[in-house]
C-alpha cells in the first residue's frame, strides 16, 4: 500500500501515520509565516550544509531539535526571537562570538537571532560542525575543547 496524504488532515497520511519529524518542521516553519519562519528555514538549511547526515527531530512541545551523536541545538521561536540552544555549547570554542544569550551557565550557550539580525554562516557551520565533533567525542567517553573555527 502507498502514502498518500490524508486531505482531511494535512500531515497525515492516509495510513493514519504521524508525520516525520521533518514534515513536523517543515509545517512549523510554514505556520510561522513571518520573519522567523524564514529565519528558521535558513538556520535549517545552514545546519544541513554543515551536516548532510544531521538528524532532525521534534521534542519538548514541537521545538524543532538538531542531532548527530547527540543532541547538537535546539531551534525555539519566540515572538522577538529565535534562539538556537547549544545544549553543550559552554565546551565549544566561538572565536566568532556567535554566542550572545544563555552565557552563564555551565552548559548551554544560545544564539538569539531577532528581526534582520545577520549571521556570520560560515562560522555557524563551523559551530555546528564542532558541537556534532563533541558530541562524537563525548559518546566515545572522551572530553576536550572543540574548535569552532571556520574550515578546521
Amino acid at each position: 500500500m502507498t502514502k498518500a496524504t490524508s486531505l482531511i488532515y494535512p500531515g497525515k497520511t492516509a495510513l493514519n501515520e504521524e508525520p516525520s519529524p521533518s514534515q513536523q518542521i517543515d509545517a512549523h516553519i510554514q505556520h510561522l509565516n513571518d520573519w522567523r519562519g524564514a529565519t528558521l528555514a535558513r538556520v535549517r538549511a545552514l545546519i544541513r550544509q554543515a551536516l548532510p547526515d544531521v538528524v532532525e527531530a521534534v521534542k519538548w512541545r514541537g521545538v524543532p531539535v538538531w542531532e548527530h551523536a547527540g543532541i547538537i541545538c535546539t531551534g525555539e521561536t519566540y515572538k522577538a526571537v529565535v534562539k538556537l540552544t547549544f545544549v553543550k555549547g559552554a565546551s565549544l570554542e566561538d572565536p566568532a562570538g556567535l554566542f550572545n544569550a544563555s552565557l552563564e551557565g555551565n552548559t548551554r550557550r544560545a544564539i538569539d537571532l531577532h528581526e534582520g539580525a545577520a549571521l556570520d554562516e560560515e562560522a555557524f557551520k563551523a559551530l555546528v560542525r564542532a558541537a556534532a565533533a563533541l558530541n562524537a567525542v563525548s559518546s566515545a567517553g572522551r572530553k576536550k575543547p572543540v574548535s569552532a573555527r571556520p574550515g578546521a
